[in-house]
C-alpha cells in the first residue's frame, strides 16, 4: 500500500492525473476509503483493483507496484 499511495503522489505531481479526488472519481474508488487507507494503512479498505489504473493510465510498473522490484515506470 505504500507504493500504491507513493505512484500516486508522484503521478499527480508528474500530471499524470490531475489531482487525487479526480483519481479516485475516474477510477470509481470511494475517496472516503482511499483517505481513511491512507491515514492507517491496517484498515483494510485497500482493494486490488485500486492498482489498475496506475498500471493502465501512469505507465506503473506492476512489478513494482507489488513487489518493489524494478523501476516505479515501466519501460
Amino acid at each position: 500500500m505504500e507504493r500504491f499511495y507513493a505512484a500516486v503522489d508522484i503521478a499527480v505531481q508528474n500530471k499524470l492525473v490531475k489531482n487525487i479526488n479526480v483519481f479516485c472519481t475516474e477510477n470509481s474508488i470511494d475517496r472516503g476509503h482511499f483517505y481513511a487507507q491512507r491515514k492507517d494503512l491496517g484498515r483494510g479498505l485497500f482493494q486490488a483493483g485500486w492498482l489498475v489504473p496506475l498500471v493502465r493510465d501512469c505507465g506503473i510498473s506492476a512489478t513494482w507496484l507489488l513487489t518493489g522490484k524494478g523501476m516505479m515506470f515501466q519501460q
